[in-house]
């Protein structure tokens, strides 16, 4: 028995062990933390999984500058006419992934690895009205929400119709950023877009852009105005979260991470509460690629595989961060204790999350919509 035990031992060790030493390059847009996963967790546990493999990572800059410096970096070796580029995985906003597929920078990987088929969400099919189904994985999804203290709102608002009649009866308990400061106040710009907007939602959402449909907007925006009175302005995402920390607003969009990293740092009181309201309210993902032309295809979607499967989406994802799963929800749970399991999705559930969790509309219409705004709420 231990000779058999020994035997499989080696042979195990002779799969684990690869040929030759290898560098795998991690490019990530993104805050200082998306560099710290990466060195901090998702490198070493890949290392020790893939002896004489070394995990470099390189941040490009938080918002969408830092995946603009990806795709710049893809356009200028493509045109150099690079055989092998320097960088093997990617982690990009959505927006950026569309033009990476059109230039065919990009490797159609998601087939090849065992965790693809864990993913089913449209937002890794379409990414703001581009195909890309094949060429991403999502790393995580962040999702906007109503945060609200149960306490001065005991029923709170379950879609925007129910929002716009709290806000009436209880005047400045409502507040948001404008679309100033942050993105949750765009968040619940665009989904009053997608409620009241008057045109076909899923065009916004999906494409093709018409420059004609802003014409359907006026009203949605005219109401907007009017519901802004009775609401009140914060300065930012943190300062929403700050203003319902203190009791100053009720109820207000947020990120549903920082959200609840607040609350566990002990920065909102306990028994504050998320609701996702109908029709929706966006969020995005991040993405992982793999380059065309990088120089270590197979290791790339062994990584990719590894960050993306169950265990590590669970530990790395959900715990560390109190992000959305980049797989589905349901093929994390088992890996989660119960009270984690119960934290994430007690309040909004995988099923609110697939009904009411929007993507923000395509770049034109995006633009379009917040000029709008400006025009017609901002003065």
């Amino acid at each position: 028995m231990k000779a058999k035990l020994i035997a499989s031992t080696l042979v195990a060790g002779m799969f684990c062990t690869p040929l030759s030493a290898a560098e795998l390059t991690v490019l990530t847009a993104g805050d200082q933390n998306m560099v710290d996963y990466v060195n901090e967790y998702l490198g070493p546990l890949f290392e020790k999984e893939n002896p004489g493999t070394k995990v470099r990572v390189v941040g490009t800059g938080p918002g969408d500058a830092g995946s603009q410096k990806i795709l710049e970096r893809f356009e200028a070796q493509s045109k150099a006419g690079v055989q092998k580029w320097d960088a093997d995985v990617a982690v990009v906003h959505e927006k950026f992934v569309g033009p990476m597929v059109e230039q065919k920078f990009l490797e159609a990987y998601r087939g090849k690895i065992p965790t693809g088929s864990l993913v089913t969400r449209e937002n890794a099919k379409m990414a703001l009205g581009a195909n890309v189904d094949g060429y991403v994985m999502p790393m995580f999804n962040s999702q906007t929400a109503l945060a609200y203290n149960p306490a001065l709102v005991p029923n709170p608002p379950k879609s925007y119709d129910e929002i716009v009649e709290f806000a009436k009866k209880n005047p400045k308990q409502f507040g948001y950023n404008g679309i100033k400061g942050g993105a949750s106040g765009v968040s619940f710009v665009m989904g009053w877009v997608y409620a009241y907007g008057g045109g076909d939602a899923q065009k916004l959402m999906n494409g093709p852009f018409d420059p004609n449909e802003a014409k359907h907007w006026d009203k949605a925006f005219a109401s907007l105005k009017d519901f802004t009175r009775n609401a009140t302005l914060t300065p930012g995402n943190a300062g929403t979260l700050d203003m319902l920390s203190r009791g100053e607003i009720a109820i207000g969009p947020v990120w549903v991470d920082m959200f609840y990293s607040w609350k566990a740092n002990g920065q909102l009181p306990p028994d504050m509460k998320l609701i996702l309201p109908s029709p929706g309210m966006p969020g995005q993902p991040m993405h992982y690629v793999v380059p065309e032309k990088s120089a270590n295809k197979d290791l790339a979607e062994k990584f990719v595989t590894l960050a993306t499967s169950p265990k590590v989406q669970a530990e790395g994802i959900v715990k560390r961060f109190n992000w959305y799963p980049g797989i589905d929800a349901q093929h994390v749970q088992a890996n989660l204790d119960k009270a984690t399991w119960e934290k994430l999705f007690t309040d909004i559930s995988p099923e609110d999350l697939a009904k009411n969790g929007k993507p923000f509309p395509i770049a034109p219409y995006n633009s379009a919509i917040l000029e709008a705004y400006e025009r017609q709420v901002g003065n």
